[in-house]
Parts: C-alpha cells; sequence; structure tokens
C-alpha cells in the first residue's frame, strides 16, 4: 500500500504552516520553496484544506495562509480527509457488501486488508500536528520498509519478500 503525493504533501505543508504562521499568514510560495512542492499542487491542495476549515486565508499584502485550529487539535487524519486522500488498503467500496472480484465477492484477504486499512486511520487520527512538530513519533524500526530516497544509507534488511510488507510513500 501506498499513501499518494496528494496525503503525505498536504502533512508536510500543514506541518509547515504550523510552524511558520505563528506570526504572520505564510504564503504558498514560501511553504513551495521550502517543502520542494508545486505552488500550482499546494494551490489545489489549500483550496481544499480552506473548505474543510482547516485553514484560513487572508488576502491582501502581506497574506497567506494561518491554521484554524491549534496544531495539536489538527489531526494527521482530518488532513488526509481533507485532501480526498482515502486511507484505504482494500479495493472494495468501504461498507458496500459487495467486494472486488469480477462476480462481486470479497476476496479471500478482504479482512486482513480492512484490518490495515483501519489500523493506519487509527494511528494517524491518534497523531496530532503537534506530535509531528514536535517529534513525539515513534516511527518504530524500519525493518520492513524498502529503502528508498529519503531512507539514504538504510540499506537492505534481509529477504526481498518482506520489502513489500509495508506502507511505503510514494
Amino acid at each position: 500500500m501506498k499513501l499518494s503525493t496528494k496525503g503525505r504533501y498536504a502533512v508536510m505543508a500543514m506541518v509547515d504552516l504550523a510552524l511558520y504562521a505563528n506570526e504572520r499568514p505564510v504564503s504558498l510560495a514560501e511553504i513551495a520553496e521550502r517543502q520542494e512542492i508545486s505552488l500550482s499542487y499546494l494551490e489545489q491542495l489549500f483550496a481544499k484544506l480552506r473548505r474543510e476549515s482547516l485553514v484560513t486565508s487572508v488576502r491582501g499584502p502581506g497574506g497567506g495562509y494561518r491554521m484554524s485550529k491549534k496544531s495539536d487539535e489538527t489531526m494527521i487524519s482530518d488532513i488526509f480527509q481533507a485532501v480526498e486522500e482515502p486511507i484505504k488498503a482494500t479495493a472494495c467500496v468501504p461498507s458496500s457488501p459487495q467486494g472486488c472480484r469480477s462476480d462481486k465477492s470479497r476476496c479471500i484477504t478482504h479482512d486482513l486488508w480492512l484490518g490495515l486499512s483501519n489500523h493506519i486511520y487509527s494511528y494517524l487520527n491518534s497523531v496530532s500536528l503537534a506530535d509531528v512538530i514536535e517529534h513525539r513519533i515513534d516511527p518504530g524500526s524500519d525493518f520492513f520498509l524498502p529503502s528508498g530516497p529519503c531512507d539514504a544509507g538504510a540499506g537492505d534488511h534481509g529477504s526481498n519478500a518482506s520489502s513489500n510488507s509495508g506502507v511505503a510513500a510514494e
């Protein structure tokens, strides 16, 4: 399962906003530069974040965005939901009795993937922006995660079979 750039970038931008919007509104251009995210992509994300009342916009010279709530009241799951990023590992439609197979039955591993989706949502719903900012996240072991550009020097931790079993970011 992969979390798309939409959800990851929205969280990165909200963390940045929470860090820098204390004294004045923060422009999307500033966030784009610091986080290396396209300005046009941020504009799309912030339109959704604003519709869901996670941010407020300030117009005019010196304008930009501010947090609508305190960082300890903004959960990571709220950000994913605001940008319409589904947190699911199944191919099935949530709460539908029909499955993802051609005969509309559920696959043999449906409950496994549904349980994973629920764990991911529960975790993201338990983490606030303040937790991220204040480094209160215990990442645990990276044994099951494949090495990527952000894991420079992490190296290979074992067989290739384990490299596909974690939640990775694109």
